[in-house]
């Protein structure tokens, strides 16, 4: 495993040890939960949006494996402050760097570390449980 593996697994690991953003939001504007039928994950994704379009406050619930809770928080960190469209860009760059698509110059940042997640197909849905769930609660 070369070092940066190392890295990418200490990250995922870090996130599923100490998952940012689990808990309830007492008010959530928006709301949706997931299901991985193949595993068992269940997420449960809450969102502050406010009326400009900018997600105030986002937080995750529920259970499943370190790739399924660690891709929850990391995308929690990443989207509280952003808009809804910038919310959907980076879930389409994240989707795409997943199942091995061209992915633009949008920048990912530290979500780059479950590139190798897609040689392991089973494990794509694992990833985007949460992303999915994400998007439902938006609408989109």
């Amino acid at each position: 495993m070369s070092a940066t593996d190392d890295m990418y697994q200490s990250v995922i690991i870090d996130h599923d040890r100490s998952p940012r953003n689990f808990r309830h939001i007492d008010a959530p504007s928006h709301h949706a939960e997931g299901h991985n039928p193949l595993c068992g994950d269940n997420v449960q994704v809450e969102l502050l949006v406010d009326v400009d379009g900018k997600i105030r406050d986002i937080a995750f619930q529920g259970s499943g494996c370190a790739i399924s809770r660690a891709s929850a928080s990391m995308m929690t960190a990443t989207l509280k402050g952003k808009t809804t469209a910038e919310a959907q860009e980076l879930f389409d760059g994240f989707h795409a760097l997943l199942t091995g698509k061209q992915v633009d110059t949008l920048p990912l940042g530290k979500l780059v570390v479950f590139k190798g997640v897609g040689e392991f197909p089973m494990r794509v849905k694992c990833a985007t449980l949460a992303w999915h769930a994400m998007r439902e609660a938006l609408g989109r």
